[in-house]
């Protein structure tokens, strides 16, 4: 009898333990944020978290910010994060090439390299002594351009079929666009279905490109620039307008209206860098480490 109760004790010691460590429990915005069916992980309860020290008060301010001013903060389940999630530690692309402009195929190769480069320095940012920071699980995050979308099949100039072409499939504004049952913003369920190539031509983000757009818009479904811009910048070592709106797929804020503490210029403070600084580099780790917890880690 006493070797029961002591081994119920010990059971029971043993369960206070684990409930008491912090970082282990479970708050409403976490549970809300867990699939449906899904069991929801608790943090972990060491969390990998050293911004440099002049950025601690200025990133508490962003995220503290970001929690009062998004109305689905934990609730959305598109971001980039998300994406990248899904597909295991990749990304696929729809380029719409909202221009009468012809695309040769030298020009098509390059829009893709430019692509995959700009993309990688937001995802490189997550990589520090040759692992992802703070358990994000991935060193590389490879980019897939999957399909091209033109008004009419005679803008794009090569005859193979390395990518899916979309001719004369137009949105509700008149513009091309890829299959949206190929879609992630449309099928976020991941069901594709009824996506002529599958699940492996599906796309997750759009590089929408129009002639004559100014700035640029972003967000989960992909980035908006001019189409002169971005072919114009090509061989620059950064696409910065596109790299901004980058920012806005994974889940960053603008800042019009204010600025953190300390902080004169940085990438998503539009117009006043033209790069991705040591402040949004970890304004992005930052949105991970809060996110982090719905996939496991």
């Amino acid at each position: 009898m006493r070797t029961r109760i002591a081994r119920l004790i010990a059971v029971l010691t043993a369960l206070a333990t684990l409930f008491a460590l912090p970082g282990m429990s479970v708050t409403p915005a976490q549970a809300a944020a867990t699939p449906t069916g899904a069991v929801a992980v608790p943090a972990q309860a060491a969390d990998d978290w050293n911004p440099p020290a002049n950025l601690v008060q200025p990133l508490n301010e962003v995220w503290n910010h970001v929690q009062s001013t998004y109305p689905d903060l934990y609730g959305f389940r598109n971001y980039g994060w998300d994406q990248v999630m899904a597909n295991k530690g990749s990304v696929n692309y729809c380029v719409r090439w909202e221009s009468d402009a012809p695309v040769s195929t030298a020009l098509r190769d390059r829009i893709h390299t430019a692509l995959k480069k700009q993309f990688g320095k937001w995802t490189a940012a997550m990589v520090e002594g040759g692992k992802g920071h703070n358990a994000w699980p991935y060193t590389t995050v490879p980019v897939n351009i999957v399909g091209w979308a033109v008004k009419s099949r005679s803008t794009l100039q090569w005859t193979d079929n390395s990518v899916d072409i979309y001719a004369g499939n137009l949105d509700g504004g008149g513009a091309p666009q890829c299959a949206p049952d190929c879609g992630r913003f449309f099928h976020q369920d991941g069901n594709y279905s009824k996506c002529p190539g599958g699940a492996a031509r599906h796309y997750d983000q759009s590089l929408w490109l129009t002639k004559g757009f100014q700035g640029g818009a972003g967000g989960d479904w992909g980035q908006r620039v001019g189409q002169e811009y971005f072919t114009g910048a090509l061989d620059q070592e950064n696409i910065h307008i596109y790299l901004h709106e980058v920012g806005h797929t994974f889940g960053l804020d603008d800042f019009y209206d204010w600025t953190p503490t300390g902080q004169c210029c940085f990438l998503m403070k539009a117009g006043s860098a033209a790069q991705i600084t040591e402040f949004d580099k970890w304004m992005f780790r930052d949105f991970w480490r809060h996110l982090k917890n719905r996939y496991g880690y």
